[in-house]
């Protein structure tokens, strides 16, 4: 009789009908809800699963033994478009997937998994609809993902539908089921800790590579390397088996902290597709700029990959951060995913991984009377549709979480201009737009910061930069083009001394200086050495420099005519200039120390020594010159024969004095900043000598004395009443065996101070 009861229990779920494959009691078995959170979630022993699909005519779930389906199960539709199910007493770890149909690819009864054409209509229809249940979906919404479609060994065209066939099979009939990214739900531990929550206005922002600062070996001797440079006694070693991960750079945060910096910018750690990504040539998506997993940390940068691991690792990482006083800003991307565009010129073809094949019509940005294209401001293949409701859920639903479940304290938003396009059909940027308000408003709830990328196609309007609303921060690309253009010689009529004088014209009525970030270099682009290294871009360097292809191919950047000396002045000059600068100043990792990517300006496809960090330069006077490793020696050799980086030692106690001087970290206007020719008088468009009296009245002045004229200048000293100035920053090639900066001061200045050409002094009211 027992044998006979569980054969009973067996038959009474095993029928072959799609959706009916699971138990109908007991474990797995099921029951319908109205309402639930969007995504997968645990109720104690239960899970929820509830997808958001507009148009679709049937939702069926799959749960997997990572790649073999177990069960399966129809999803009901409330009156939100929102499809949904209640699994009873799950495990603690679950592999998911989607299958849907919709008005392209009808239901039918004869569909079998395994290849089917069963349904089909057209692989898009006249309402941009392209559903095709031969293709598992993960969900937006999964908080880790199984894995990228790179990291099979298989065709990844497999993966799009349309016309053509692979192996002799219409692709759009080939079932990704096994091959498929899967979502996972896993029961994980909300670990709760302090932020640091500083002021805006008080961030130094290190721009930085999750696996790019501690991949380099030599992170693994990184105590050793600064061992007697003083304030980096803490400093410890990152394990063999953690670099390049996000433990790794929990270990890195030491070091952080010891250089000054109070914030690093992390380039995008979302899930993405680079499990493919090459290790011995170019190739790949090392960036990571093509978004699949909105809540899910990139699987390839943890050293634990169980599920959950990355997850893990990754709050175990913001924290170390938070622990040294750092807060963690992310590089989000919000206006494209990483499905990407159309195959080929009749539009029908395309990848269908998530977004596309859920409810391509609600998700993406269709052209009027075009369902068939996209929508591209981003030069990606689409644009996110940021005026649907389901859209801007999904984004603030996905920093909210970021946020308050992870413990990030801020965001950078890549080409947030697709966040104000809400005027279908024309998608112009629409500088009120609400949904850029209801992000501030989250601001304003949490304490995150928000920081808008306001780069945008020509047309309609141009750069966006000062455009966002109230209460944004910005990239301020106006900056980073004046002072690039005035340090090689193209005079004050470059905008340079609003720009440096925090944008006046720009954020006066936006907030104050402090919403401006202060950039030089950033990860798209040259690094600080290079920009003054090369006068075009040098992107097909044979590896581990190159090929890459794109790149911007004007620059503002000067070779300094091949004199290293004025190279390595330049240097000092674009950091000292930053660091006294009204607004945020950020930097890019290794700047530091001279990282050179040996002209290359667009390595999104190098991971390799060329974008790792190679601490072996700081302990170095000629830190280019490493055996076995082809940098282009573009630094030459500092004059202090100490073993030392003449640039890292400069940088660190430049970036501490910025610290802790209080006048140099305003979120308004009210310290002035006073802009004359050398000798005084108004400045004219051709001057490329300025002095910059920043006015702390009864508090600290600074003198920024800056001559960027091929021959030396003489300046007229101020006198302020019983008071001397004192020479605190020198950043000529004379000085750089004091390492061009005395940051308790040296030498009293009077009357006039002649400054060497190409170099900026500062002197320091005493």
């Amino acid at each position: 009789m027992r044998i006979i009861f569980l054969f009973c229990v067996l038959v009474s779920w095993t029928v072959s009908e799609v959706g009916f494959q699971h138990p109908q009691s007991g474990p797995y078995s099921s029951q319908v809800i109205t309402s639930a959170e969007l995504g997968s979630h645990f109720l104690g022993n239960d899970a929820t699963f509830s997808l958001y699909s507009k148009n679709a005519s049937r939702v069926l779930l799959e749960i997997y033994d990572k790649e073999n389906i177990k069960y399966d199960y129809w999803l009901h539709k409330n009156t939100e478009n929102v499809w949904q199910i209640r699994l009873k007493d799950v495990d603690r770890v679950i592999f998911y997937g989607f299958r849907l149909w919709g008005p392209n690819w009808k239901y039918s009864k004869e569909w079998r998994r395994g290849d089917s054409s069963q349904g089909f209509i057209s692989d898009v229809d006249k309402n941009a609809n392209r559903f095709n249940p031969n293709k598992v979906v993960f969900d937006p919404y999964a908080r880790e993902l199984s894995h990228d479609k790179s990291s099979l060994k298989i065709k990844t065209e497999i993966f799009a539908s349309g016309s053509g066939s692979f192996k002799g099979q219409p692709r759009r009939n080939i079932d990704t089921g096994k091959w498929a990214p899967k979502s996972i739900l896993f029961k994980e531990n909300n670990n709760t800790h302090n932020k640091p929550n500083l002021a805006q206005k008080d961030a130094i922002i290190y721009e930085a590579h999750v696996r790019g600062i501690t991949k380099h070996s030599s992170a693994m001797y990184l105590k050793d390397i600064v061992a007697g440079i003083n304030g980096f006694e803490n400093v410890v070693n990152v394990p063999k088996d953690y670099l390049g991960t996000y433990k790794g750079a929990g270990y890195f945060a030491k070091y952080l902290k010891a250089l000054g910096f109070n914030t690093i910018e992390l380039l995008p750690v979302h899930e993405t597709d680079n499990d493919g990504n090459p290790d011995d040539n170019p190739g790949g998506n090392y960036w990571g700029y093509a978004t699949y997993g909105y809540f899910a940390p990139d699987r390839r940068y943890a050293y634990d990959k169980s599920p959950g691991g990355p997850t893990r690792e990754f709050k175990e990482m913001v924290a170390a951060f938070h622990r040294e006083g750092i807060e963690v800003y992310l590089d989000v991307v919000y206006n494209h995913s990483g499905e990407g565009g159309t195959w080929d010129a009749s539009g029908d073809t395309a990848d269908i991984l998530f977004f596309r094949g859920i409810d391509n019509a609600s998700y993406y940005a269709i052209p009027s009377g075009v369902p068939n294209k996209y929508w591209d401001s981003t030069g990606c293949g689409n644009n996110l549709n940021c005026a649907q409701p389901v859209v801007k859920k999904l984004i603030l639903d996905s920093l909210r979480y970021w946020i308050e479940e992870i413990g990030v304290d801020g965001f950078r938003f890549d080409l947030a201009t697709v966040l104000g396009r809400d005027i279908l059909p024309n998608f112009d940027f629409n500088r009120d737009a609400p949904f850029l308000k209801e992000i501030i408003k989250l601001q304003q709830q949490t304490g995150a910061k928000m920081v808008a990328e306001a780069w945008d196609v020509s047309w309609p309007g141009g750069y966006q930069v000062g455009q966002f609303p109230h209460g944004w921060c910005e990239w301020n690309g106006q900056y980073r083009d004046a002072v690039r253009r005035f340090i090689k010689g193209d005079g004050a009529s470059t905008g340079f001394a609003d720009y440096v004088n925090g944008s006046y014209s720009l954020y006066a009525d936006q907030g104050g200086p402090h919403k401006s970030v202060n950039f030089i270099v950033a990860h798209d682009g040259f690094t600080l050495m290079d920009l003054v290294s090369y006068n075009q871009k040098n992107n097909k360097n044979p590896w581990p420099f190159g090929p890459s292809d794109g790149g911007n191919d004007s620059n503002d950047a000067w070779d300094c005519g091949g004199d290293k000396n004025i190279r390595r002045q330049q240097l000092r000059n674009l950091w000292t200039i930053q660091m006294f600068s009204r607004g945020v100043p950020m930097s890019v990792w290794g700047d530091e120390f001279a990282r050179t990517q040996n002209g290359n300006n667009n390595p999104y496809n190098i991971d390799s020594i060329a974008t790792w960090n190679n601490y072996r330069m700081i302990n170095s006077d000629t830190p280019h010159v490493q055996s076995q490793i082809v940098y282009t020696d573009n630094f030459g050799t500092d004059s202090l024969k100490d073993n030392k980086n003449n640039i890292f030692l400069f940088v660190k106690e430049l970036v501490h004095l910025r610290k802790k001087h209080h006048i140099l970290r305003q979120e308004n206007y009210l310290v002035p900043y006073r802009f004359t020719k050398a000798t005084g008088g108004d400045l004219q468009g051709y001057d490329r000598a300025i002095r910059i009296h920043i006015d702390g009245e009864n508090d600290t002045h600074f003198l920024l004395l800056i001559n960027m004229w091929r021959e030396k200048v003489d300046f007229t000293i101020p006198q302020i009443k019983e008071r001397k100035w004192q020479r605190i920053i020198d950043t000529a090639h004379w000085a750089e065996v004091h390492s061009n900066i005395w940051p308790q001061g040296e030498t009293t200045v009077a009357g006039n101070y002649t400054v060497k050409p190409w170099s900026v002094t500062v002197l320091q009211l005493k």
